[in-house]
C-alpha cells in the first residue's frame, strides 16, 4: 500500500498543507508550524524515495488503476527522486528563513500556503509521466508564483509582476500548441508511450522538428536561456529575498528539466540539429550571464546573473546528451539549486541587517559578522567550482564531455565562466566584508537566528554534497541514464504491455 501512494506523497502533502492553512485563516504562527512540520515530513519521504528507487529501480503509480498509456501515470525515476528531495530541502530552509524576514503582513495573506502550492506544482512537474499533466503542474506553480511575485504590492513588484505574468501566459499558450501537434502525431500523452511511438515513426519528421523549436521556445523562456532571459533579472529582483530564493533556486530548474526530459524522449529524429541549437544557445546564455554578473554591484543582480550562467552550463551538458555530459549536468543542476538558495539567503541576511543591496555602499562587516562573512566566502568558492566543493564535479564531467565530442568552444566558455563567477562573487565578498568600514550605527538591531540557521545549513549541505560526490556517483549515474538512454525511461511500458 505504501509503495502505491509513495510517488503521490510529494504532490499531495504540500497541497493538503496549503488547504489546511487556508482553512485556519490568517494565523501566521499556525501557518509556520504547518509549513515547518510538513516540510520535515516531506524531506524524510523524499529521502526514502531516493533510497527506494536506488534499491528497486523506477517506480510507477497508475492513477485510478488505469494502466498507461490510457491513464495518468506518476513516475519516480532517479532524476525525479533526486530533484524532489533537493526541492524539499530548499523549500524547508527558505520557509524557516521566512519566519523572521518575510513580514507578518505577507504571512497573513497566505505566503506559506502559496509556497506549498508552488511546491505541489514543481514536484508534480518532476514526477508526472504525462506531458499534458506537466503543462498542468507548470500552471499550478506559475499561478502561485504570480501571487508571490506581487504579494505585498510594493511599487517595484507590480510592474515586474505584470511583465512576469504576461510572458509566462504567452509561453504557456505555445506549450498547448506543441502538445496538440504531438498528440495528433502519436495519439497519446504518456511520455514513455510517446517516446516509443516517435522512435518508430516513419512519416515526415519536419513537423516534429518545428514542434521541437516551439518547445524550446517555451522552456527556454521559463529557464532563462538566451535570448529569452531579459525579463528575468528585474522580475526576480522585485520581491523579497525568500521569494527571490524560491524563484532563483527552483523555477528556472524546472524549465531546464523540461528541456532535458522532452528533448531526450521526443525529438531524437534530428538530434544533431536540436542539440546544436541548444548548445549554441547555452553558450550564448553563459556569455550573457557573465556580462551581467560583471556589470552589476547590486548583490541581488549579481547572483541572478549567476543563475543565467548556471543555466547555460547545465544545458551544455544536456545538449551533448552522452553519459558524461548527462552526469555532469545532473551534478551541476543539484549543486546550483542548493548553492543559489544558500547565497540568496546569505545576501538576504546582509540586506535585512543593513537595509542595503549595493555592495559598494557596505564594508567592514567581517568585524561584526565573521561567521556570515566566511560562510559567504565558502559558498562563493563552491559556486565557482573550486575543488573539492560541489560546483567542481559537474563542470569536470561537462568539460570532459565537450572535449571528447570536440566541442572546444563550449568547453572553453564553461571553464572561463568559472573565473567570471569567482570574480563576481569575490568582488561582493570583498566590498561587503573587507571594504572600508561602513557606519555600523546604521545596522538594524534585529533577530536573525532562524535566518542564519537556514543560510548556514544550506551551505553545509552544499559542501557535504561536494565532498560526497564519489559516494553519490551511483545515484547520478542512474539518473543520467534516463537522458542519454531514453529507452530506459520507457521500459516500464514494456512490462505493462
Amino acid at each position: 500500500m505504501l509503495t502505491n501512494i509513495l510517488p503521490l506523497i510529494p504532490i499531495m502533502l504540500p497541497f493538503f498543507m496549503a488547504v489546511i492553512m487556508l482553512l485556519v485563516g490568517k494565523r501566521p504562527v499556525k501557518h509556520r508550524a504547518i509549513a515547518a512540520i510538513g516540510g520535515l515530513i516531506l524531506i524524510i519521504v523524499s529521502a526514502y524515495q531516493v533510497f527506494f528507487v536506488y534499491q528497486n529501480g523506477m517506480y510507477v503509480t497508475y492513477i485510478g488503476g488505469w494502466e498507461p498509456p490510457f491513464g495518468i501515470t506518476v513516475v519516480i525515476d532517479m532524476v525525479a527522486a533526486i530533484l524532489v528531495l533537493t526541492t524539499s530541502i530548499i523549500v524547508f530552509f527558505i520557509t524557516v528563513f521566512s519566519f523572521q524576514s518575510i513580514g507578518e503582513p505577507r504571512e497573513k495573506y497566505y505566503f506559506y500556503a502559496m509556497v506549498m502550492v508552488m511546491l505541489t506544482g514543481i514536484n508534480g512537474a518532476f514526477l508526472t509521466g504525462d506531458i499534458f499533466n506537466m503543462f498542468v503542474f507548470f500552471e499550478v506553480f506559475l499561478l502561485s508564483s504570480y501571487i508571490l511575485i506581487t504579494l505585498g504590492g510594493e511599487k517595484l513588484q507590480l510592474p515586474e509582476g505584470f511583465k512576469y505574468v504576461l510572458i509566462n501566459l504567452v509561453s504557456s499558450n505555445f506549450f498547448v500548441l506543441g502538445l496538440a501537434y504531438l498528440y495528433s502525431v502519436t495519439g497519446t500523452l504518456n511520455m514513455a508511450d510517446m517516446q516509443m511511438k516517435i522512435a518508430s515513426y516513419e512519416g515526415d519528421t519536419t513537423g516534429l522538428t518545428i514542434v521541437a523549436i516551439v518547445f524550446l521556445l517555451v522552456f527556454a523562456t521559463k529557464a532563462g536561456m538566451f535570448p529569452l532571459y531579459s525579463w528575468l533579472p528585474n522580475s526576480y529582483a522585485a520581491p523579497p529575498v525568500p521569494i527571490l530564493a524560491l524563484f532563483g533556486a527552483l523555477l528556472t530548474k524546472v524549465g531546464i528539466y523540461a528541456i532535458a526530459r522532452t528533448f531526450s524522449l521526443f525529438f531524437v529524429d534530428n538530434v544533431e540539429f536540436t542539440s546544436t541549437i541548444i548548445l549554441v544557445l547555452a553558450v550564448l546564455t553563459i556569455i550573457s550571464g557573465c556580462i551581467g554578473a560583471l556589470a552589476y554591484l547590486d548583490m541581488k543582480k549579481v547572483i541572478i546573473y549567476n543563475i543565467i550562467i548556471a543555466v547555460g552550463v547545465i544545458l551544455v551538458g544536456f545538449a551533448i546528451m552522452d553519459a558524461a555530459g548527462s552526469i555532469g549536468a545532473m551534478y551541476y543542476l543539484i549543486h546550483d539549486m542548493l548553492i543559489k538558495a544558500a547565497l540568496f539567503l546569505l545576501i538576504g541576511v546582509i540586506i535585512f541587517r543593513t537595509g542595503e543591496t549595493n555592495s559598494e555602499r557596505l564594508g567592514g562587516l567581517i568585524k561584526v559578522h565573521p561567521v556570515l562573512g566566511w560562510t559567504f566566502f565558502i559558498a562563493g568558492l563552491s559556486l565557482a567550482g573550486v575543488p573539492p566543493l560541489s560546483g567542481f564535479y559537474g563542470k569536470l564531467f561537462i568539460v570532459e564531455s565537450a572535449l571528447d565530442n570536440q566541442m572546444f568552444i563550449a568547453a572553453i566558455v564553461v571553464l572561463l565562466s568559472s573565473l567570471v563567477v569567482l570574480y563576481s562573487i569575490m568582488r561582493v565578498f570583498m566590498n561587503v566584508f573587507w571594504g572600508e568600514d561602513m557606519d555600523f550605527d546604521r545596522l538594524k538591531d534585529v533577530k536573525m537566528d532562524k535566518m542564519m540557521f537556514s543560510a548556514i545549513s544550506l551551505v553545509v549541505i552544499a559542501v557535504v554534497f561536494g565532498l560526497s560526490a564519489d559516494f553519490l556517483y551511483p545515484l547520478f549515474e542512474m539518473a543520467a541514464q534516463s537522458f542519454y538512454d531514453p529507452a530506459s525511461y520507457s521500459s516500464y511500458l514494456l512490462e505493462v504491455q
